[in-house]
């Protein structure tokens, strides 16, 4: 049976959708903190069972018969998050999983100058220690967050955020397809993937250029200082800590951590990913 943590989450609700079409569903179970809101699947054959990865003691039941085990990875930083990613590596392999797969990151690094990819790569170092095959999805860096900086940073016409570089920005859509592909091929790829990413990488002076043919009217990009950004977020309600994670995420584009390009997602689809610069125009109309 394979099995997907995270399913009423916006990546694994998706992937499990997805994998749906490639496996019958009594081949798939979901391990989720709350098993009402994963109600829509059970109605289709899928197995849902509670499991916490905050709570360990839950995973014996929600992973029991596991062939794989996708670790859908927390929207947590830090120590916390590690920790807990690595519990349920631990389960999985309890379970007698015969391979594990974790979503990771492209950036994953020990060095990088954003936290979430440190703790991406400390989990990947779990699971190279766990003792049976795994597999690490390297996701290109989620396009949704692009599109939220730029409402974010939008004001009339001028587009202020703070310096950035190149990221290739990408899909929840494209990358639950890629996993479902995946899951369904077992061992297709050992180890970590290549990055899957979209087929271009965008500054924010490119999306500024998009919005300006889209609205008719010229965007100019304002670069603001990190400090004065971060503020901004905190003056908006955003936590301190957290903000101070998503400046971390300018940083490290500066450092071109997200510039990677590479065919490897569209290979997995089967067609070109979805263009950031096609969805920002729809986003604008």
């Amino acid at each position: 049976m394979i099995i997907v943590t995270g399913a009423t989450g916006q990546l694994g609700r998706q992937i499990v959708e997805r994998l749906l079409t490639r496996v019958p569903a009594d081949r798939i179970g979901v391990s989720v903190r709350d098993p009402g809101k994963a109600r829509a699947f059970a109605d289709q054959g899928v197995r849902v069972r509670r499991g916490d990865f905050a709570d360990p003691a839950t995973l014996a039941h929600a992973f029991e018969g596991a062939t794989q085990v996708l670790v859908v990875s927390i929207d947590r930083f830090g120590a916390d998050a590690v920790g807990q990613h690595r519990a349920a590596i631990d389960a999985a392999v309890a379970a007698g999983a015969r391979r594990v797969l974790y979503t990771s990151h492209m950036g994953a690094s020990a060095s990088s100058h954003f936290q979430a990819c440190r703790d991406h790569a400390a989990t990947e170092e779990a699971l190279r220690g766990c003792g049976v095959p795994y597999t690490a999805l390297r996701n290109g860096f989620y396009a949704a967050s692009a599109l939220r900086f730029f409402d974010q940073g939008r004001h009339g016409d001028q587009l202020a955020l703070p310096a950035d570089g190149p990221v290739s920005w990408t899909f929840h859509e494209d990358l639950a397809e890629a996993a479902a592909a995946v899951l369904a091929d077992e061992g297709r790829f050992d180890g970590p993937t290549p990055p899957l990413t979209a087929g271009r990488a965008f500054t924010f002076d490119d999306l500024a250029r998009v919005a300006g043919e889209v609205t008719g009217r010229a965007v100019t990009r304002v670069a603001v200082p990190d400090d004065r950004f971060q503020e901004q977020l905190t003056e908006h309600g955003v936590p301190a800590e957290y903000a101070r994670h998503l400046i971390d995420i300018f940083l490290a584009a500066r450092a071109g951590e997200f510039a990677a390009v590479d065919p490897a997602l569209g290979t997995l689809l089967g067609r070109e990913p979805i263009s950031l610069e096609s969805a920002l125009r729809k986003h604008l109309t």
